[in-house]
């Protein structure tokens, strides 16, 4: 299945206000790719339309979300469905701080529908850390049927390895996300399962149709399967 499972929407105040809901399908869908996975900031509002979407041109959406843990380390979670997602991301969102944002300093936090229409606009800051453990974050996430996985662990920026310097013994963590374009410890993730995403904040950085995940059957349960290290 060709795919990318790591690209922030409008919503995260780091993208650009042109990642809406209906852009970015649009956009996998002309540079060919079979699922997607918008995995914004501590929060996972924008999904029900990203899902209308995805729908809509026949790419399977695997929802997710990248939380802040209290370690600053970025974890992605997936999950099977999006209410249970946001569901998660309400969660996450109320163990922010409570920091409001500043939008001509962070950006935009936008709620958009399929006809690129603001709903909403999110007033806390997504972007700072939640005041959960990475192990907590972790097990919230496995608690609500989803799988924890740490971002591009081989990046210096809020990455398991340069955060902690090692995995942590207390959670397990059968897949991880690495940059491909940067070196990575071998020995670290040895029986691992690698994911590689784009982690687009533009809509030109939404990966080309190059990263053919295996996958057991062509479903959203094959993909979560596959995501899960199966």
């Amino acid at each position: 299945m060709l795919v990318d499972l790591h690209m922030h929407s409008c919503l995260s105040p780091c993208a650009e206000d042109d990642m809406t809901p209906a852009n970015i399908c649009g956009m996998a869908y002309i540079k060919g790719l079979e699922a997607i996975a918008v995995t914004d900031h501590n929060s996972a509002r924008n999904l029900p339309y990203v899902k209308e979407a995805a729908d809509h041109y026949g790419i399977i959406l695997l929802p997710g979300m990248e939380i802040t843990t209290r370690e600053e380390v970025h974890l992605l979670g997936y999950f099977m469905d999006v209410e249970t997602a946001v569901e998660v991301g309400e969660y996450f969102s109320s163990h922010l701080p409570p920091i409001k944002n500043r939008p001509s300093y962070f950006g935009n936090q936008l709620v958009m529908n399929t006809d690129d229409e603001v709903l909403a606009e999110e007033d806390r800051l997504l972007m700072g850390a939640t005041d959960l453990s990475l192990s907590e974050c972790a097990a919230y996430i496995r608690q609500h049927g989803g799988m924890p996985v740490p971002a591009h662990i081989n990046r210096g920026k809020n990455s398991l390895i340069k955060n902690l310097g090692f995995f942590p013994e207390d959670v397990d963590f059968p897949v991880v996300e690495v940059v491909d374009s940067l070196p990575v410890d071998e020995k670290l993730i040895v029986g691992k399962r690698r994911l590689k995403s784009s982690d687009a904040h533009h809509l030109g950085d939404i990966l080309e149709p190059i990263n053919d995940l295996p996958v057991s059957r062509f479903s959203l349960g094959g993909l979560f399967d596959a995501v899960c290290g199966k």
